[in-house]
C-alpha cells in the first residue's frame, strides 16, 4: 500500500464503497452462497493451504476455476475500476463477509494467482498481523501451495531440466511459467542454479508480460446468474444505478471483466456451471 499514489488509494477505497452498496442491494434480492472461509492465522501458509483444501474437499487435484471456487465459498468478487488498474488485487472483510477485487486486465494465469493470493490474506490475516512485506510473502506462499500442491507437483514433475517442461507443465495447474518455476524450486524439483537459469530464460522470452499458451479469462457465474435474473424481471442497469444513486458506468466498472454487462441491456447471458447456488428471494418492500 505504501507504493500506491494518493489517487490510486482513493480510487480503490471508492471502488470498495460502491461495491458494498451494490452487494447490499443484490443481497436483498438474492440468497448468495454463505461464506465458508476459515481463520487460519496461526498456521504456516503451506499448512493453511493444505487445511483449506481438506476443508473444501479438493484433495491434491488442481483448481479448475479459481473464480468459481471463490464464489461457491461465499467470497464476493468484484473487478477493479480503470483508475486502479495498476493494482494487482486487494481483499478485505466486511460484516463477516470476504471481498476480493481483481485486476481483470491481467493474464488469466496471473489473475488466478492473485485470487489465491487474496484468499491467503483473507484466511491468514483476518486479525491484521503480520503486515507489509511479510504478509505479502505469506500470501504468495499460500497461493503457490493452494494452486500447486507440493505433493502433486513432485508427483508430476519430480525433476525439471528445461524451460519447455515448465511451459508444458503449467497448464495442469493454470499458473504462469514464473509461478511454476518458483514452486518447482520450493519443492526441490529444481536446483538453485536451475531456478535462476529458468528465471533468466523466462525474461528473455518475454514470458513476464506475455504468457505462453495462455488460458482464457475466468468469468463469474454468480454475476451472470444475477444479471440474467434481473433482466428476466426487466430490471435494467440504469434502474439499479438510480436505486443506488450512482452513475451507471460505476456498476459496469465493478462487474466489467467478470460478466457480460449486455445482460442488463437486453442481451443474452452464457453463464457456465458452478457449485455456487443462487436463489431469488424476492424484492424488498422498499424496492
Amino acid at each position: 500500500m505504501s507504493a500506491m499514489s494518493a489517487k490510486e488509494r482513493d480510487a480503490a477505497l471508492a471502488a470498495g464503497a460502491l461495491a458494498f452498496m451494490l452487494d447490499d442491494w443484490v443481497h436483498e434480492r438474492f440468497e448468495l452462497p454463505a461464506p465458508d472461509v476459515l481463520d487460519l492465522g496461526r498456521e504456516e501458509p503451506e499448512a493453511a493451504a493444505r487445511m483449506l483444501r481438506q476443508k473444501w474437499a479438493l484433495g491434491e487435484k488442481p483448481v479448475k476455476n479459481m473464480l468459481h471456487l471463490l464464489e461457491a465459498k461465499g467470497v464476493r468478487v468484484f473487478s477493479l475500476v480503470e483508475e486502479t488498474r495498476t493494482i494487482d488485487a486487494f481483499s478485505l472483510w466486511r460484516k463477516r463477509k470476504p471481498y476480493v477485487f481483481l485486476n481483470t486486465m491481467k493474464s488469466a494465469e496471473r489473475s488466478r494467482f492473485d485470487a489465491a493470493h487474496e484468499l491467503g490474506h483473507l484466511i491468514l490475516h483476518q486479525h491484521g498481523a503480520p503486515q507489509g512485506r511479510e504478509a505479502e510473502e505469506h500470501a504468495d506462499r499460500f497461493a503457490s501451495a493452494f494452486l500447486m500442491p507440493p505433493a502433486d507437483v513432485k508427483a508430476i514433475m519430480p525433476r525439471v531440466h528445461s524451460l519447455h517442461q515448465i511451459v508444458v507443465g503449467k497448464k495442469r495447474w493454470g499458473v504462469s511459467v514464473g509461478a511454476l518455476n518458483r514452486q518447482l524450486h520450493r519443492v526441490g524439483a529444481a536446483t538453485d542454479w536451475q531456478y535462476r537459469t529458468f528465471a533468466i530464460q523466462i525474461s528473455e522470452h518475454g514470458y513476464r508480460t506475455t504468457e505462453p499458451n495462455g488460458l482464457p479469462p475466468e468469468k463469474s457465474v454468480i454475476w451472470q446468474k444475477v444479471l440474467a435474473a434481473l433482466w428476466q424481471e426487466r430490471t435494467t442497469k440504469n434502474q439499479i444505478a438510480e436505486a443506488l444513486s450512482i452513475p451507471p458506468f460505476e456498476i459496469e466498472n465493478l462487474v466489467f471483466g467478470l460478466a457480460s454487462m449486455t445482460t442488463l441491456d437486453g442481451g443474452a447471458t452464457t453463464g457456465g456451471k458452478s457449485r455456487a447456488d443462487l436463489r431469488l428471494v424476492g424484492k424488498p418492500d422498499n424496492a
